[in-house]
């Protein structure tokens, strides 16, 4: 008897859930917002900073260096004294001991500095056009392409599946990619891995 992996089941999930188009999946959009302590409460690995993403500074006993900042498009923060810090692909408590680094090369005297996250909006990715839930959802390391669209619902039976794109920035430039989704649904090609950011969208079909 032929036995089919973990991968081949979950793709033929979302074959049904894509050929029906009618499958309810609630939203994950909510859960973008957990904070470094939550993950890692969770048994999660810590998320890193990433653009866009929100998070309080507390110095002790500096109650003018402490505050809420954004990481901007480039991953640093206009941070004072230190001027510009970068602290993307760093942990809060990366970013903080950046902080106390710098605060401590003649600034400072044995800072003590805590960072928290706020909201990692960074770490999302993006579902338009011909599904039943398009919204916004929170990224999990290794996603695919087919779990994001389950997320969203699946196909409507206005989609051209075969013609879905992701749109992805790499090194400050826009590219846009076809992905073949039915194909990878029905296992002949392979699954596409997400990223941070990517924005996914399924055109009407012409037909």
């Amino acid at each position: 008897m032929h036995i089919l992996s973990s991968a081949s089941r979950a793709l033929a999930a979302a074959l049904v859930i894509f050929a029906g188009g009618c499958t309810s999946v609630g939203s994950r959009s909510g859960g973008a917002a957990a904070t470094a302590e939550q993950a890692t409460s969770a048994g999660l690995p810590a998320s890193t900073l990433g653009p866009n993403d929100l998070f309080e500074v507390r110095v002790y006993q500096e109650p003018e260096l402490s505050g809420m900042y954004q990481v901007g498009p480039q991953g640093d923060i206009m941070f004072p004294l230190c001027k510009k810090v970068v602290v993307s692909g760093l942990t809060a408590n990366g970013a903080a001991e950046k902080l106390r680094g710098c605060l401590s090369q003649g600034f400072l005297r044995n800072p003590q500095v805590s960072v928290l996250v706020k909201e990692f909006n960074s770490r999302k990715v993006f579902v338009f056009g011909e599904v039943q839930k398009p919204g916004t959802f929170a990224f999990e390391d290794g996603m695919s392409v087919v779990q994001a669209l389950t997320l969203a619902g699946g196909f409507t039976k206005q989609a051209a599946q075969n013609s879905t794109s992701v749109t992805r920035h790499i090194k400050g430039q826009e590219v846009k990619m076809k992905v073949n989704v039915q194909d990878i649904a029905l296992g002949k090609a392979a699954n596409f891995t997400l990223e941070p950011g990517d924005i996914v969208y399924v055109p009407e079909s012409m037909f």
